[in-house]
């Protein structure tokens, strides 16, 4: 079953919350809400929202790998909605069956 993308940023709108207790309860935290910009998040903040991230999804969701993989650029520019995806795309991942696991196709006549 594929990773809901409601459910997770749902999950991260509440872990930032939690992190960043500033944010007014009345503000909408969507898919393109600024972790720089709009959330003003500090390097504290974010090592304080890993943790949240590794107690919720344990190794399925590497968040510094994640971070590590991005450019400059990309980093300053990181919006809730594309950690929203890469925590879907390593859960489906995660979620996906082996080789072997997959049970055979009976064929007619054996």
């Amino acid at each position: 079953m594929p990773a809901d993308h409601d459910i997770i940023l749902a999950e991260i709108s509440q872990m930032l919350r939690a992190v960043l207790p500033a944010i007014d309860p009345d503000e909408e935290i969507t898919a393109d809400t600024s972790f720089r910009d709009d959330l003003e998040m500090e390097s504290i903040d974010v090592i304080s929202l890993a943790g949240r991230l590794q107690a919720r999804y344990g190794d399925q969701v590497n968040f510094a790998q994640y971070v590590a993989a991005l450019d400059v650029e990309s980093l300053r520019g990181l919006r809730v909605g594309g950690l929203v995806e890469h925590i879907a795309a390593s859960l489906n991942a995660n979620a996906a069956p082996t080789s072997g696991s997959v049970a055979p196709v009976p064929v007619a006549g054996q």
